[in-house]
């Protein structure tokens, strides 16, 4: 895996620390908090003695290489002056922990610990809270599901069932989700500038306006364009290729014969991959990493997604629905 992903894994588990959450270092046993998370940095400071140190991004990239050097587990005691702060902070990470027996870091693919004080947890993906009312959160479920159960590598090897299952929840999700995207934009655009994109965890957005132009009065454009030296007949039924013909040979402006309505809108910008793949690793990550009952709660949740399947999207035939 990249570091890029991992890193920005890493900042998603730190944006979700809690602000009194305690982290101890695994060599001198140094307690200290995460005081502020960056793109390229992350600031610690010390309990005992305040001291606030900026721990780098590129820091971690070489702790990160060094574990992967060393199959897996890289011993602390390796670490230069001061960089005893890293391990720690990156055993919040899913994949990787520290061992202070071992007195190494590894990365595993097994459900790992933290370098929280005890009592401190790392917010569980199980604390979220599904929401009220919002129909693509349902269909997004139900299609992820159906894509799970089948093979949509090749479609023409799909059942016709299938296929309509398929088309009937991507139809769903992509009515429901344009809904939602207006309804975001709506609140988006009292909050945007223009040429100032915004950004976010998975891209940016920005401002922009579109003009939409339709013609006067047909006696009216009539009456404007004779009075500038056009006849008539030149653009009777007052067509809008010949309007702009004739505008193109005279000193008249579009708004002389044109309603011009401008609008605001938000328009995608750009997508950052990185990040939403490191954000679907990392829920990967913590699924492979749950624990035997959240397992058994997350199995129940999945038949329970399958009655709710066979019930939206099955049919009947008009054979069996007449009599």
């Amino acid at each position: 895996m990249p570091f890029s992903v991992s890193w920005h894994t890493l900042l998603e588990e730190l944006d979700e620390l809690p602000d009194d959450a305690e982290l101890v270092t695994p060599l001198s046993h140094d307690t200290f908090r995460v005081t502020d998370v960056q793109e390229h940095r992350v600031v610690v400071t010390f309990d005992d003695t305040g001291e606030r140190r900026p721990l780098q991004r590129d820091q971690f990239e070489t702790l990160h290489r060094r574990i992967q050097d060393s199959n897996g587990a890289f011993e602390l005691d390796r670490l230069p002056p001061d960089a005893d702060p890293y391990p720690a902070v990156l055993s919040l990470h899913p994949r990787f922990e520290v061992d202070e027996e071992q007195g190494s870091i590894a990365e595993t693919e097994a459900e790992t610990g933290t370098q929280l004080l005890s009592g401190e947890s790392a917010p569980a993906e199980s604390d979220r809270v599904e929401p009220d009312e919002i129909d693509v959160y349902s269909d997004a479920l139900l299609l992820i599901d159906a894509l799970e159960r089948q093979d949509v590598s090749d479609l023409t090897a799909l059942e016709t069932e299938a296929l309509v299952n398929l088309y009937t929840l991507c139809s769903d999700v992509q009515r429901n989700a344009d809904e939602l995207r207006q309804d975001i934009a709506d609140v988006l655009l009292d909050r945007l500038h223009h040429d100032q994109p915004v950004h976010g965890q998975y891209g940016s957005v920005q401002r922009t306006s579109r003009r939409n132009r339709s013609l006067k009065d047909e006696e009216d454009v009539l009456a404007t364009l004779e009075g500038a030296g056009i006849d008539r007949e030149r653009v009777m039924s007052v067509d809008s290729k010949k309007v702009n013909e004739a505008l193109e040979v005279t000193e008249l402006s579009e708004t002389d014969v044109y309603e011009v309505d401008e609008s605001e809108y938000v328009r995608k910008a750009e997508v950052d991959e990185d990040v939403k793949e490191s954000r679907l690793q990392g829920l990967k990550d913590r699924l492979a990493a749950s624990s035997d009952a959240e397992s058994d709660e997350l199995r129940q949740e999945i038949e329970a997604l399958e009655e709710r399947i066979d019930d939206l999207t099955s049919f009947s035939t008009g054979t069996q629905m007449q009599g």
